[in-house]
């Protein structure tokens, strides 16, 4: 990809960190703020992090970290999921596997890094407590820094992503990305009984206008 297509990152404002602390667990933000928490060290590594938007940067091997691509492919990778994976020669008992509701683990739901109880299976988030998507517990994906999100939701076919180059201030439910992915999924719902696949009825522009308002480029 040309490093003219590649949105520069753009970190939350400290002033707005301060007005949105109740979006955020407290007991995250405040292991945030202790240098000698496993959270802190884990969310200052590496130090420079977003505010680097250079190919140097973008070229360090970072998993679940620093990955680049477009909401339209993403959104397209989930979909080949949740139509069975094909596509991708994922087998059908790799596909059950991914499905299926997560295991708790042994020592616990507690994520030790975010101080919050989270619900992975086979390295996708699940439907969990706090983090509701997708039509049932078979929906997976993976939510990112800053609001964005994407998922697989073999229920309804379909695969959904939101990926903002500004940072918001939730770690669940940004409203600019909840407010189309609600407007999609009444689109879902629309369709006409026998219609053959899940042909949307929502033009982009209309999902957009759903959106929050904000000064954001994503």
């Amino acid at each position: 990809m040309p490093d003219d297509r590649v949105a520069a990152i753009e970190l939350a404002s400290p002033p707005g960190r301060l007005l949105h602390l109740s979006a955020m667990p407290q007991r995250l933000v405040l292991a945030a703020m202790v240098p000698w928490t496993i959270t802190y060290k884990s969310m200052s590594n590496p130090k420079v992090r977003a505010r680097d938007n250079t190919r140097a940067y973008w070229a360090v091997e970072q998993p679940s970290g620093n990955e680049i691509g477009t909401a339209r492919s993403i959104a397209q990778a989930y979909g080949v999921f949740a139509a069975g994976g094909k596509e991708l020669g994922i087998t059908p008992e790799t596909m059950a596997l991914l499905q299926q509701p997560a295991l708790p683990p042994t020592l616990g739901m507690t994520d030790v890094v975010l101080t919050f109880d989270t619900c992975y299976g086979f390295g996708y988030s699940k439907p969990f407590g706090r983090q509701r998507f997708g039509s049932s517990s078979q929906a997976f994906g993976t939510p990112g820094l800053g609001g964005s999100f994407g998922f697989a939701d073999p229920d309804a076919q379909a695969g959904w992503a939101y990926v903002p180059n500004k940072h918001g201030y939730y770690m669940d439910d940004d409203p600019r990305e909840k407010a189309p992915r609600d407007a999609f999924y009444r689109c879902l719902a629309a369709k006409q009984p026998g219609h053959p696949g899940w042909h949307l009825t929502c033009s982009l522009s209309h999902l957009r206008s759903l959106a929050p308002h904000e000064n954001d480029k994503g």
